[in-house]
């Protein structure tokens, strides 16, 4: 059954403020005659409960979007999207209202000599490793997307444990095993690990449009190419670290964040947050247009695991629209081999007008994930 909901959007005309210039979106007067598969609802008024009875019931290997509609309320729950199940639209009624939460976290067994995890048994009860615990087994997010060409559009995604607890060990808002995946209007929140992108394959590319990502600790991490545009980076603690990638020599773009800013509560703004650190391999990330409400350490980035082959930022200004300078980026790396390396810290007019969405979104198969949004963004020149 196809149930139908009808969306009236008025003129709109919004404008984001950006590195000097203003960017503007209009949506024109139309009524969308929206129509849905199936419809969750908390309180059960839908067709479903829970967004996984939903999604298990959603037919496999779709060749188009296969829309569910959440309705406002509580899903205390972890979704899993399975590979046969392509083609799942979530689209939530309100992004603060509609929210998918669980508590679970990924530490190990407790140990007084560990160098990687903390000696913290209050995590430890809601590990996933914990044949104890009552999510013993269960996936090491509260959202797991392994089926291709998934959209989401006005949801909150929380990790209860790092938003509650303010503290690691890691706690996955969500994690991404697939390609042609993009999110709209959403919230995803934690403190470690918020966002771990995909690794499957090098090239495997992930849209992020206008959602407000939250988190202290390496909280958008992983491999492929993510192109994130008009969306809030928030910094929960002093000395916070922004992303985290590890992308192999095959990888053409890595992270790209675009007309994007980065913000933060009081104990980060102390100038030591740091846009990011190399987890593996030969990490790739660039922010471009950037407003830094916060300061930003001005070495910009810091050691961990590879060596980069590029670490930059462009054009970026602070909180009076200011530019920041560059000048002091960190250009030397470490990996964890002792091997020492250099990263491309600046980048010319020309190589940041190669970072466009044509290049890093569209591909070969002309994957267009704009068409899906309700306030489609304005085609940036």
């Amino acid at each position: 059954m196809i149930r139908q909901i009808l969306v009236s959007i008025l003129l709109t005309y919004v404008q984001f403020c950006n590195p000097f210039f203003c960017q503007a979106i209009t949506i024109n007067t139309v009524a969308l005659d929206h129509s849905y598969n199936v419809i969750v609802s908390a309180d059960g008024t839908g067709d479903y409960k829970t967004i996984q009875e939903a999604i298990d019931d959603a037919p496999k290997y779709c060749s188009e979007p296969y829309r569910i509609y959440v309705k406002n309320g509580d899903y205390n729950e972890v979704v899993t999207v399975s590979t046969e199940k392509r083609f799942i639209h979530l689209i939530g009624q309100d992004k603060k209202n509609t929210r998918v939460h669980f508590k679970l976290n990924v530490q190990s067994l407790p140990k007084p000599d560990s160098k990687w995890y903390q000696t913290d048994t209050a995590a430890w009860k809601f590990s996933v490793h914990n044949p104890n615990a009552a999510v013993y087994r269960y996936p090491g997010a509260v959202v797991s997307i392994n089926g291709d060409d998934f959209y989401a559009e006005n949801i909150s995604f929380i990790n209860d444990w790092g938003l509650e607890q303010q503290s690691g060990p890691q706690a996955l808002a969500i994690r991404i095993q697939a390609d042609r995946v993009a999110f709209s209007d959403c919230i995803f929140r934690s403190f470690q690990d918020t966002w771990m992108t995909s690794t499957r394959q090098p090239n495997d590319r992930l849209y992020v449009y206008n959602c407000w990502i939250e988190g202290a600790v390496d909280y958008f991490y992983g491999g492929g190419n993510a192109y994130v545009e008009h969306s809030t980076l928030y910094n929960v603690r002093s000395g916070s670290v922004i992303v985290a990638p590890s992308h192999k020599e095959e990888t053409k773009w890595g992270y790209v964040f675009k007309y994007c800013t980065i913000d933060g509560n009081t104990a980060a703004a102390d100038g030591k947050v740091k846009l990011g650190r190399p987890w593996h391999d030969r990490p790739k990330a660039v922010f471009l247009y950037t407003r830094m409400n916060i300061p930003v350490a001005s070495e910009g980035w810091t050691d961990m695991g590879g060596i980069p082959q590029i670490f930059a930022d462009y054009k970026s200004i602070d909180a009076s629209g200011n530019a920041v300078g560059t000048e002091n980026r960190k250009t030397q790396f470490k990996n964890r081999n002792n091997e020492v390396g250099v990263s491309k810290a600046v980048i010319t007019d020309v190589e940041a007008s190669s970072y466009t969405y044509d290049k890093v979104i569209l591909g070969i198969d002309q994957w267009n994930p704009r068409k899906f949004i309700s306030t489609k963004p304005q085609v940036w020149k």
